[in-house]
């Protein structure tokens, strides 16, 4: 999910700038990851003809379909500790 927020936030990424943005994350295991979104019509993988190699990423019209579903989950989720954090506070006062 993290490499679908990043494209669904700059839209078109590298592979350098996805490793970047991605803290900690092996070679390995992105290019494991795009490959898996890339085989589930996820993202789009666009390659250049030319030297040194450029490879870019996005995602499909079905992976920017999750978009809504994204912005809902965030939300959701940028919610959470403040109810989380008043709920700390009604068990204190008791």
């Amino acid at each position: 999910m993290v490499i679908v927020f990043h494209l669904f936030d700059k839209s078109v990424l590298r592979f350098s700038e996805l490793e970047k943005a991605i803290p900690g994350v092996s070679q390995k295991m992105l290019i494991q990851q795009l490959r898996d979104l890339e085989r589930d019509g996820i993202v789009q993988r666009i390659v250049y003809p030319q030297v040194p190699p450029k490879v870019e990423y996005k995602l499909t019209a079905w992976g920017e379909a999750m978009c809504p579903a994204l912005d809902m989950l965030l939300e959701w989720a940028a919610a959470r500790p403040a109810a989380t954090e008043a709920q700390g506070k009604v068990k204190r006062s008791l």
